[in-house]
């Protein structure tokens, strides 16, 4: 983190954001709106060139997004579950390698995929360790970094990984260094897990945080999360990364960004401190 804080950190999520505009003129809105980087799940329906242009014109900088996931419209949510190395696997691995050349995307977030059968999950693990060293590995050698992130099963029944704790046990196995858990407050949330202790004992494997209140995945200050203490408690921390705002917004993006002036005072930040 720089001196000026998470402020300038913020990063608008163009796949839940902004959504009042067609995908190519989100960058722009974003950058009117203040947002000075963004992120977004999936720019395979695009044209890459395309994207690089919206990115360049607009001035913000990209900062992370997914790996292919499979088919999401039948339902699949990633393909790290996969038999070690499977088809599949590579072919997403090598289009998001492909996506972060083009983009310069630095970050890359892997979805672990649905187990049909939970009695599986634990079977499933060395398919997780050997496919995510896989994607790291090949990360490393552009000097990228994957992210892991885990999905709460309210909302994605089913997902191999639900917890943080579920992700930094297998970091420990995938011995990467350039693999991170990507923390995402709202998920974190649903699943009742301690979200301040997950940054104070894990916070050297974090890589990258999103944020939604709950319930409602709606912006900060629409729900139950106390976002003022959880930003204190990362800049408390030394976090060094982006905090990613992929929630829903309850009306029209712009009519929402108040929490913008009211969460960051609270916790001692602003928008654009310097």
């Amino acid at each position: 983190m720089n001196d000026a804080g998470l402020g300038t950190r913020l990063a608008a999520n163009l796949s839940m954001m902004f959504i009042e505009f067609p995908f190519l003129q989100r960058f722009q809105a974003a950058a009117d709106a203040g947002f000075r980087f963004v992120e977004f799940q999936f720019p395979y329906a695009f044209d890459l060139k395309n994207i690089r242009c919206a990115i360049e014109s607009s001035g913000v900088g990209l900062v992370m997004h997914n790996f292919p996931p499979g088919d999401w419209d039948a339902g699949e949510r990633g393909l790290a579950v996969e038999p070690v190395r499977s088809e599949r696997f590579v072919e997403s691995v090598e289009t998001g390698i492909e996506a972060a050349r083009v983009l310069g995307t630095q970050r890359i977030n892997c979805l672990a995929g649905i187990v049909d059968d939970s009695s599986c999950k634990n079977s499933l693990r060395d398919n997780l360790v050997a496919n995510f060293s896989y994607a790291a590995s090949r990360l490393d050698d552009m000097g990228r970094v994957l992210l892991i992130e885990p999905l709460n099963n309210r909302d994605v029944p089913g997902f191999a990984l639900n917890r943080a704790s579920d992700v930094l046990a297998l970091l420990d196995n995938i011995e990467a260094v350039n693999a991170f858990l990507q923390l995402d407050i709202y998920h974190a949330h649903v699943m009742g897990e301690d979200i301040i202790r997950i940054i104070e004992t894990g916070i050297e494997r974090i890589g990258h945080v999103q944020i939604a209140d709950s319930p409602g995945r709606h912006e900060p200050g629409s729900g139950k999360i106390d976002f003022s203490m959880i930003f204190d408690c990362l800049v408390t921390n030394g976090y060094q990364g982006f905090v990613g705002c992929e929630y829903i917004p309850v009306r029209e993006t712009v009519a929402g960004l108040g929490w913008r002036e009211t969460v960051f005072p609270k916790s001692g930040m602003t928008e654009n401190p310097d």
